[in-house]
């Protein structure tokens, strides 16, 4: 397993509501819009894993995404257990935001002594990552 990095995160009164209203480790999938905005507006997408407590992520995460991951990673950071692993073999993108966002829910983790493991980064991850090791420590992808 490869280290990575850390921040911390403050949890918004969306993270809160979504958690109570999926469960921490909810079986049904969460369709998280991004910013306030249209029908075009783009969505991500989080599903539970089946197998391990953990959930699944599908789409980009950017700029349109930024909320959605947010509350992605507040309902994900609350799933019990001193392991949750975060799928992202179905994640196109990820800008450095959400990179930095990644970063900071491994450290809140880290901190309460568990681990947020990553599974099947895209490119854009493992290239910040090399770029700046320092900054993404925290950041832990199974190997």
């Amino acid at each position: 397993m490869a280290s990575l990095h850390r921040h911390d995160r403050s949890a918004s009164p969306a993270d809160a509501r979504a958690r109570q209203e999926h469960g921490a480790g909810a079986d049904a999938a969460v369709r998280l819009p991004a910013a306030p905005g249209g029908p075009d507006a783009a969505a991500l997408t989080a599903l539970p894993l089946r197998d391990r407590p953990g959930a699944r992520l599908t789409g980009s995460c950017d700029l349109d995404t930024r909320h959605a991951l947010s509350t992605a990673l507040g309902i994900v950071t609350g799933i019990p257990g001193p392991v949750v692993h975060l799928d992202l073999s179905a994640v196109l993108f990820l800008d450095t935001v959400a990179i930095a966002a990644l970063v900071q829910a491994s450290a809140a983790l880290n901190g309460e002594g568990r681990r947020l493991l990553l599974h099947d980064p895209p490119y854009s991850l493992r290239k910040v990552v090399q770029l700046f090791p320092d900054e993404c420590a925290a950041l832990e992808v199974a190997a």
